[in-house]
């Protein structure tokens, strides 16, 4: 993920905010989730507006609506081509993780599509299959907002706040010892997440 974050640092406003929202949306409608998850551009947005790169208002925006129009289209994905995804090496090797989540999705309905928002392979998979079961996509459509609103301001305002504990950090202690500290967070979280990840390839 370093090459991403270097990206999206690196970028100017503009493509910064480009780059996020694709990654955001990508990560549903085309299942870009499996490689890179929306989450991390969500905070890494957060991170930047804390630091007065870009617009906090305008990140939460973007995001939101990229997780929005990335859920519908993943819907729309799943409704037309749903028997053929479930074919995709990436979903068989995952078999396991699919079966639960279409047992969610049976249990709880649409509310599954609110609760999968906030589970980053549930995130992934959850439009394709409600696309899949031939919920009316008025149904869909409701649950789907209330998710895509309440993750992607709480993905964004979490990096926003950890960007501004940072500075509160720097100017207290130190640059130096903040950002050991910072980095010392951050790999404690990538390893965290790689051994998620590799239990779910399992």
């Amino acid at each position: 993920m370093t090459w991403l974050t270097d990206a999206i640092q690196n970028a100017g406003p503009i493509p910064a905010y480009l780059i996020i929202s694709v990654i955001v949306f990508a990560e549903d409608a085309l299942f870009i989730g499996f490689i890179l998850p929306g989450e991390t551009a969500a905070i890494l947005g957060g991170v930047l507006a804390s630091q007065q790169h870009l617009q906090l208002w305008l990140v939460i925006t973007l995001v939101v609506l990229a997780a929005i129009t990335g859920d519908s289209v993943g819907y729309q994905v799943g409704r037309h081509y749903g028997a053929r995804i479930l074919k995709l090496p990436i979903l068989v090797k995952r078999q396991t993780k699919i079966d639960q989540a279409r047992d969610l999705l049976a249990r709880r309905g649409g509310a599954a599509v609110f609760l999968g928002r906030f589970t980053a392979f549930f995130r992934a998979v959850m439009p394709a299959l409600t696309g899949l079961s031939r919920m009316p996509y008025r149904r869909f459509l409701a649950y789907n907002i209330a998710g895509g609103a309440i993750w992607g301001t709480g993905a964004v305002l979490v990096g926003y706040f950890a960007g501004h504990a940072y500075l509160s950090a720097a100017q207290s202690i130190g640059s130096t010892l903040a950002l050991a500290l910072g980095t010392l967070v951050i790999t404690a979280a990538a390893i965290w997440q790689l051994r998620k990840r590799h239990k779910n390839h399992e």
